[in-house]
């Protein structure tokens, strides 16, 4: 009896100690394979550094089918985990905004809704009569903060992915987007980025989508280099955004030693000069290589833009005029093979979950060099059914190959972005140094260690513009209005330029993954009924039967001791 005794007071024992223990040092296990309930050190920082109460609105609410449910609680889960490691209160509040009196007050919060940003999704279910049913949804929070409020998506809509797959992806990214829109709030000092002018860039109009998108970040500035050697120093990150015309050896020289001080530069442009004015009027034009005099620069930083054209069966359409000469014109979408739909790549913080990025006239990137201190990355490629057009050469649209020739989409998986990290070699290095430049820092002939994203199109962050000066209009970045699709364009640039300036890591929380793991539909339609029975009668039975075998066991221990 003293040893059940004593060993009862060191079970109670114990369980004091773990309490007085868990009273005064705080700790969570997440014991989860793949750690769905833990979150990053960054974020615990964060979040310990909130100074003011969080107040979020979850507007995924009401009647959900069980991918959006799940979409619900894993969202709820962030949140309730974000509170734990927050300094100051987080106040989530659900709402329903399909919940009205009637279809007007509906139609009017629906309306509320968008005016603030939060665009619906339709979603199509099927009754158990078979039929079909769309609901609207609203899967997007808003955090507040201060007076101030951010809108935040939490669907990620890959094109060409199940619904399964979607609602994955966006329980993945759920961290990144919570805290990227909390970091907006509570961010104090805004970090400067420049587009470059000066050599035929593209215009504010052309740029007014992805500037639109960046300015929720950054003070963004656009000016030429001039002979000021520190014009640069300012800035986290300088776009160059689809020059047509050569860069001096003086501006080469601002922009290598801003690199080499750490600077983060994204090169978007074309390698090829072609006239689009000529393609659409007469069908035909010519094709030969542009010059911007940074073949050698690109070249020592490990990379070569070859002067080619891309085709790839994989592609935009286009509307072609098939009419008979003389005959009222018709038109009907025809693949238009110079504007592939590049993949992205999954292995890379930039371009994982990103969909088919638009692109038009790219041309080929190669890995060049042997400096093994920087990394590239692949971002962007083509298809496995893509073709070389050398150039010079003339584009005619009346002699088009056809998807179905084999022999001609014959290459694939060509290299149209690349990231690169690391510590890069001056171009500079041994050669006679610019003179007439003010306020020149010392020569630099190897980097700080940094980062740099090369893009063979110019098109790729150009939006679509219709009219003249005020009467303009522009369309979202990566949308074509042919096929009445959305494009992964934006999401690209836009990474590319917070990954860039991304010197904390929060980049990375893009690469996190979780296991999706889908019930085969075939089999728990077929064997509903044994799975319920299964799962309601055998926890029956079991603790039956666990009670059965306690109870003989027990009449047996008393039974020898009366003996």
């Amino acid at each position: 009896m003293n040893f059940q005794n004593n060993k009862k007071l060191l079970i109670a024992a114990s369980l004091v100690g773990l309490l007085l223990i868990s009273y005064f040092f705080f700790f969570r296990i997440d014991l989860t394979t793949d750690k769905r309930y833990s979150v990053s050190n960054k974020t615990k920082k964060l979040m310990e550094n909130i100074q003011d109460p969080l107040e979020v609105v979850v507007y995924l609410d009401g009647d959900l089918n069980p991918g959006f449910q799940r979409l619900k609680k894993s969202t709820a889960e962030l949140l309730d985990e974000l509170g734990v490691y927050s300094g100051k209160s987080i106040s989530v509040r659900f709402e329903n905004p399909s919940a009205a009196d009637n279809q007007e007050q509906r139609e009017k919060r629906y309306r509320e809704l968008q005016a603030r940003g939060l665009e619906p999704t339709a979603v199509y279910e099927r009754d158990k009569e078979g039929k079909s049913i769309q609901k609207v949804l609203f899967p997007w929070i808003e955090i507040s903060y201060r007076k101030n409020k951010v809108p935040i998506c939490l669907l990620k809509n890959i094109r060409g992915n199940s619904g399964e797959e979607n609602l994955n992806i966006s329980i993945e990214n759920l961290e990144f987007e919570l805290t990227d829109g909390i970091r907006r709030l509570v961010n104090t000092q805004v970090s400067k980025i420049a587009f470059m002018e000066g050599h035929g860039e593209l215009t504010e109009a052309e740029t007014y989508d992805i500037c639109k998108s960046l300015s929720r970040y950054f003070q963004i500035d656009r000016g030429v280099l001039g002979m000021d050697a520190s014009i640069l120093n300012q800035y986290k990150v300088i776009v160059i955004a689809k020059p047509n015309l050569p860069f001096t050896e003086n501006e080469k020289y601002i922009i290598d030693q801003y690199i080499m001080n750490g600077g983060r530069v994204l090169w978007v442009m074309d390698a090829v000069r072609i006239a689009k004015e000529n393609l659409s009027k007469t069908g035909m034009s010519p094709a030969i290589e542009l010059d911007l005099n940074l073949n050698d620069q690109l070249f020592r930083y490990g990379v070569r833009i070859n002067p080619i054209l891309l085709q790839d069966i994989q592609c935009a359409s286009m509307p072609m005029n098939i009419a008979a000469v003389g005959a009222p014109p018709k038109f009907e979408p025809t693949p238009w093979f110079f504007s592939p739909l590049l993949l992205a790549s999954d292995q890379h913080p930039v371009t994982r979950n990103v969909t088919e990025v638009r692109a038009e006239f790219s041309s080929g990137i190669d890995i060049v060099g042997d400096n093994k201190m920087a990394k590239p990355s692949l971002l962007l490629a083509t298809s496995n059914n893509s073709h070389i057009v050398a150039t010079p050469t003339t584009i005619d649209l009346r002699h088009l190959p056809k998807a179905s020739d084999g022999a001609y989409f014959n290459m694939g998986y060509i290299p149209v972005a690349v990231a690169v990290e690391g510590v890069f070699e001056s171009n500079f290095a041994n050669r006679i140094l610019p003179t007439v430049l003010k306020n020149a820092q010392p020569f630099r002939k190897m980097s700080l260690p940094t980062r740099q994203i090369f893009i063979a199109d110019g098109d790729i962050i150009r939006n679509e513009t219709n009219g003249i000066a005020s009467d303009s209009t522009t369309s979202p970045l990566g949308y074509d209005r042919y096929m009445r699709q959305q494009f992964g364009n934006k999401d690209f640039i836009l990474n590319s330029v917070l990954y860039l300036a991304d010197n904390e890591g929060w980049m990375q929380l893009r690469n996190r993954t979780l296991k999706l793991r889908l019930l085969n539909k075939r089999v728990s339609s077929d064997e509903k009924m044994i799975w319920q029975l299964s799962n309601t009668l055998l926890p029956i039975l079991l603790l039956l039967l666990s009670g059965f075998i306690y109870q003989m066991m027990r009449k047996r221990k008393y039974t020898k001791i009366d003996k």
